[in-house]
């Protein structure tokens, strides 16, 4: 952590923001209710949010499944997967954040209720739900939507959040984001916003500028096991904590989020405690991006701001979503 870095005269790239007159109804935006998508099918005329399979999707369900082993160096395996886009409202021209909360409530029961199918079939073995949101994180349309990749393996970066949580568990019995939850809330210090049944912080360990989490106060495994008041309060978080960062800069803010739960057919988990992660890559304004690279690509994340500053200025964003000029 180097906070003084802050201080520092900006002088390398500062991208143009992107213009943000979208229509409510774009005819030609593969997204909106009742457009052609790329492989010919029409959109439903759908009123909240809608699902379908990906028209270009990362894995594919009917892949065969190979192995390659030479020399234990060069080795491959095909991966199997069915990848949806889940379109989380008709209007083309809202975000997350600009959503009312029944709407957002809509996207979380749609999302719980993708898990639940998917995971009944036998061979998938972990479903990510994400969302890439603007232009700099690689995002193809400006429709809001997400995505959920669902495939036969663990990917990495569960793989090691498996190894940890296990290792915590076995040792005290409880999960480590349940106890890192009654730390922080003690602490204050990191903590964004509160309901009855979620925290959004600011992690301790957070590499990017205003990276978060969004984090379960009870110990639930995967969304599947969210009742009707947590998936509410969800709601309710998710909406305060977009809206703090669209309010940060003034600026429909960008971010790579994503939740992290418990593998499925694969045994019982109780050392998974469900979260949710945001990655945005902005630094110190809406044009400011924060690349990683150089030492930090090759060595360790490096931030130029403390998880409590991050903390503070998101805390004191107003909660009223801000209108854009």
């Amino acid at each position: 952590m180097s906070p003084h870095r802050s201080k520092r005269p900006w002088q390398g790239q500062v991208e143009d923001l992107p213009g943000d007159n979208r229509p409510e109804y774009d005819p030609q935006c593969y997204l909106c209710p009742t457009n052609k998508r790329a492989d010919g099918d029409i959109n439903p005329d759908y009123k909240e949010s809608f699902v379908f399979v990906n028209d270009f999707s990362a894995l594919l369900k009917d892949t065969s499944q190979q192995e390659f082993n030479e020399d234990e160096l060069f080795v491959a395996e095909t991966e199997r997967g069915i990848c949806k886009v889940i379109a989380f409202t008709p209007r083309h021209d809202l975000t997350l954040p600009e959503m009312d909360q029944a709407a957002i409530k809509s996207v979380i029961d749609l999302w719980q209720k993708e898990f639940v199918e998917l995971s009944k079939v036998d061979w998938i073995k972990y479903i990510q739900i994400f969302e890439n949101k603007g232009a700099i994180m690689g995002c193809s349309n400006p429709h809001p939507h997400g995505q959920i990749w669902s495939q036969n393996h663990l990917p990495v970066e569960i793989q090691k959040e498996c190894v940890q949580q296990q290792q915590y568990f076995n040792k005290y019995q409880r999960t480590i984001l349940s106890d890192y939850v009654k730390a922080e809330l003690r602490k204050e210090e990191r903590i964004i916003d509160e309901n009855d049944s979620f925290v959004s912080l600011v992690p301790f360990w957070a590499a990017w500028p205003y990276e978060t989490m969004i984090v379960s106060k009870r110990s639930i495994q995967n969304i599947a096991g969210f009742d009707e008041k947590e998936k509410t309060d969800f709601a309710a978080i998710l909406k305060l904590l977009t809206t703090r960062y669209d309010n940060l800069f003034k600026t429909s803010f960008p971010y790579s989020a994503g939740m992290h739960q418990a593998p499925v057919n694969d045994g019982d988990h109780p050392e998974w405690h469900w979260h949710m992660h945001f990655y945005p890559p902005l630094l110190r304004s809406a044009t400011v991006k924060k690349f990683m690279v150089g030492y930090e690509m090759l060595a360790n994340p490096q931030r130029d701001i403390t998880p409590e500053v991050a903390a503070e200025q998101l805390r004191n964003c107003s909660t009223v979503h801000y209108k854009a000029k």
